[in-house]
């Protein structure tokens, strides 16, 4: 299924992911998505991101002592945006894949220009018992048609007022729930198999090694720098994904 020149871009990849990750606490599926949906089908990138976004992230869930305040405050949007994921997943084998790959360069290049353009949603406490299960509902559909864990929840996230620290736990957390909850939903809808799930595998140690190195960069770098090359990168291949689908489309 996987012929040498696919694995090695594969590998490299999650090595460039997860050194984004690294740095800026997030990015991993992201990026694999973006750049693995070029060379293969969105599913089955969906499937080969597993492994690897689901051991980062619970890394980074598990790092910073905030873990049970964040449940007790995220649980009404973390329950729902890993409900529904199923919904999203189940549209993966009912329509179109330029469609959803289309919707998936539009998600990267709307995060990307939000972001670039420093704007972020801002909830207050009395707004969040009810644009949490909205919101969290939103991602997980999204996240089940595009493997795309950002928007709204990391908008949502960023919007309630966390620390920073708390910030990159919430993501963890959230980001955690979401990849187990795709996994669970690729299963049911039979869009993962054993070969993917061999890669899934083989790419954790790129994933972790980009992680660890990523880590020693944002030590070094500044960080707003290289978010403003992420996101102008990213937004270019999110627009990549969009014109690509569109041309496979017509």
């Amino acid at each position: 299924m996987f012929d040498p020149p696919v694995i090695a871009a594969i590998m490299v990849t999650f090595l460039v992911a997860g050194m984004v990750k690294g740095v800026i606490g997030l990015g991993l599926p992201t990026v694999s998505l973006a750049a693995l949906t070029v060379i293969i089908d969105m599913p089955t990138a969906m499937a080969v991101l597993l492994v690897p976004s689901f051991v980062t992230n619970l890394w980074q869930a598990a790092e910073g002592g905030h873990g049970l305040v964040l449940l007790r405050r995220l649980w009404p949007f973390l329950l729902p945006a890993s409900l529904t994921v199923w919904l999203g997943a189940a549209a993966l084998s009912r329509l179109d894949l330029s469609h959803l790959s289309a919707l998936l360069g539009l998600l990267l290049a709307t995060y990307s220009i939000v972001s670039l353009a420093g704007r972020r949603l801002e909830i207050s406490p009395r707004h969040e018992f009810w644009a949490g299960p909205v919101l969290g509902a939103v991602n997980g559909i999204l996240t089940g048609m595009t493997g795309s864990f950002v928007v709204p929840g990391v908008m949502y996230l960023q919007g309630i007022g966390l620390s920073r620290d708390q910030l990159v736990q919430a993501m963890g957390i959230s980001f955690t729930a979401s990849t187990l909850a795709l996994g669970i939903a690729l299963q049911g809808n039979a869009l993962l198999t054993m070969a993917q799930g061999q890669i899934s595998a083989a790419a954790l140690a790129p994933a972790l090694l980009g992680m660890i190195l990523g880590q020693r960069i944002r030590r070094s770098l500044s960080e707003h720098l290289f978010r403003r090359i992420f996101f102008t990168a990213l937004l270019i291949l999110g627009l990549y994904i969009v014109a690509n689908a569109m041309t496979r489309g017509v």
